[in-house]
């Protein structure tokens, strides 16, 4: 939403400012100067970046237009999944937890929580730590080590799709000079022309310039910054996991282990104590 809001203001503020200092939008139109730096930019892209990285770019653009997929609705609710997990392994054993670690995709407790029970990674992450902590993992600063290398390879695994983007936005403004240059090449080979002309074909040779400027730091960068911000918000959904069992392992109750977890998180999602706590009475009775 925002992103389309954005671009709308970066055309109209541009173009309208252009057209109303007098500009002819009739010389902008270059279609030949965009497909040099477009396509340009483009193979640069499959040139730099391995097939892991080129074949996730369509949904990274998918993330880039619909944002951040975390809000505070789904913070609540990882919180409360929490709870509600810490509890039934404090009443009966982590034992207990053992179905549903097993065979999470059928377990009833994480199916109370269904944006959770949907979210494969996130799921398998919280099963993989409550199933060695079953196992008999008992050093907070052991699993806190494990639990950051993972969540670090995670954030490296996505942040490579917002460090391409950026480096095809960095790109585009010495492709656009590329694209100038061609257009001026070809304005020396019309050198005996009227001035008309030549002025024609020279400020069709600035477009190129013009665009890779445009475009890099009008729309591409300003992707790269939302894919940025939208896969740190992942890591942050990992690091409230991270805190959260790191508490229970440390032989915290429940309500204190989802309070670390709580205060893990930015301030723009991170519930109040009391909305936390309206979540988890209202949650059905462990084992019910």
């Amino acid at each position: 939403m925002f992103i389309i809001v954005g671009s709308i203001i970066v055309i109209v503020c541009v173009f309208g400012g252009y057209t109303a200092m007098g500009g002819k939008m009739a010389v902008l139109w270059q279609p030949f100067e965009a497909v040099i730096i477009i396509g340009a930019a483009i193979g640069a892209f499959i040139i730099g970046n391995p097939k892991s990285v080129i074949t996730q770019f369509g949904g990274a653009l998918g993330t880039a237009f619909k944002g951040s997929p975390y809000k505070k609705d789904d913070f609540i609710e990882l919180l409360s999944m929490q709870y509600q997990v810490f509890k039934l392994a404090k009443a009966k054993g982590m034992l207990s937890l053992e179905p549903h670690v097993e065979n999470p995709e059928e377990s009833d407790l994480f199916g109370q929580f269904p944006n959770f029970h949907a979210n494969h990674h996130a799921l398998t992450f919280m099963c993989d730590y409550l199933r060695m902590i079953s196992l008999g993992t008992e050093k907070p600063h052991e699993m806190e080590a494990l639990m950051d290398e993972e969540i670090e390879a995670h954030h490296q695994e996505k942040h490579r799709l917002a460090a391409a983007v950026q480096s095809m936005a960095d790109g585009l403004p010495a492709l656009g000079i590329v694209a100038a240059v061609l257009g001026v090449i070809k304005t020396m080979g019309a050198i005996s022309e009227p001035p008309e002309v030549l002025g024609h074909l020279i400020g069709g040779a600035l477009v190129g310039t013009f665009l890779g400027v445009f475009v890099a730091y009008g729309f591409v960068g300003p992707v790269a910054t939302t894919l940025t911000m939208a896969y740190e918000s992942e890591s942050k959904y990992y690091t409230c996991m991270k805190a959260g069992i790191l508490a229970y392992l440390a032989g915290y109750a429940p309500a204190i282990c989802i309070e670390f977890a709580r205060k893990s998180l930015l301030s723009d999602v991170r519930p109040t104590f009391y909305e936390v706590e309206e979540a988890v009475s209202a949650l059905p009775a462990v084992g019910a």
